[in-house]
């Protein structure tokens, strides 16, 4: 009779399936990130100090100088052109905050944790990004009130203007999976703090964010005409009745269906980088 002398090595926990169970593991992890991040508040305040600051930055240091086609130099036209800019910002700037969380989690070995239990496998990164959104939300209610108070004011009803906010928290939604994507990838926190902002600058700023994409050299105007970033701003722009009466909108398909533009491509960026960032846990963490 043979006996077998090596040691008996526990099998694994599978993780347990079904959609239902999936919705349910996200939600408890991103309570777990919630309850966390209540009990570091600087991490909402700051996040909060860097969007107040541009709105008052760009108000009063600039809103006398940039002309919008159909308000000219007008400081509160170009408030009002401003604000969907400096709303989407905001949401997309939040990337480098859900990269570096997730690298913060990696490097400590929570991620590994967390695979050992059975649970879905895209759970932990669906609750961080979920968790990364409501945070989001309570930073987009604080700057509209401060952007009510500097002078910004919509023009359409309450549903188009919830309708535009929407928007914007699924383009937020849609760039923190690139967070979590990049959050995976690199081995510090640090670095997914420079990886999650560096890219962001000529995304924002080679847009109609800012200024109208008209005053820029033709070959940016195409690139800006095409940017998800300038979809979402247009659309909101429409939605907030922020757009002058004889504003010139771009020919780029984008810029006249700019709605429709803006959820096909935050559903894109949800639907690639969502399944880049599980591919990229399951390989970082085997």
């Amino acid at each position: 009779m043979t006996t077998t002398t090596e040691a008996v090595r526990p099998a694994a926990p599978r993780p347990r399936g079904g959609v239902v169970q999936s919705v349910n593991d996200s939600l408890v992890v991103a309570k777990r990130n919630l309850i966390r991040m209540t009990r570091i508040p600087e991490m909402i305040i700051f996040g909060m100090i860097q969007p107040i600051m541009f709105v008052v930055l760009f108000s009063y240091v600039f809103g006398g100088s940039i002309s919008v086609p159909g308000s000219g130099l007008s400081a509160a036209g170009y408030r009002e052109f401003l604000m969907a800019g400096i709303f989407a910002q905001t949401v997309t700037f939040a990337t480098a905050g859900a990269g570096a969380g997730i690298a913060d989690d990696m490097h400590k070995g929570l991620i590994d944790r967390f695979r050992s239990l059975p649970m879905a496998r895209g759970a932990v990164l669906t609750g961080r990004t979920l968790a990364d959104l409501v945070q989001t939300a309570l930073t987009l209610v604080v700057l509209a009130i401060v952007a009510v108070i500097v002078g910004w004011r919509t023009h359409e009803n309450f549903g188009k203007v919830l309708a535009g906010f929407g928007l914007l928290l699924l383009l937020g939604y849609a760039f923190s999976w690139i967070g979590a994507l990049i959050g995976l990838t690199v081995r510090t926190p640090e670095a997914a703090t420079s990886g999650g902002l560096i890219w962001l600058f000529p995304l924002t700023f080679i847009s109609n964010a800012f200024v109208p994409s008209e005053n820029m050299p033709s070959f940016l105007q195409t690139i800006a005409n095409w940017n998800p970033f300038s979809a979402t701003v247009q659309a909101c722009r429409q939605l907030f009745g922020n757009l002058p009466p004889h504003y010139p909108v771009p020919d780029a398909w984008p810029m006249q269906h700019a709605v429709w533009a803006s959820l096909i491509w935050s559903i894109l960026i949800i639907v690639l980088f969502r399944t880049l960032a599980v591919r990229k846990y399951r390989s970082a963490t085997a």
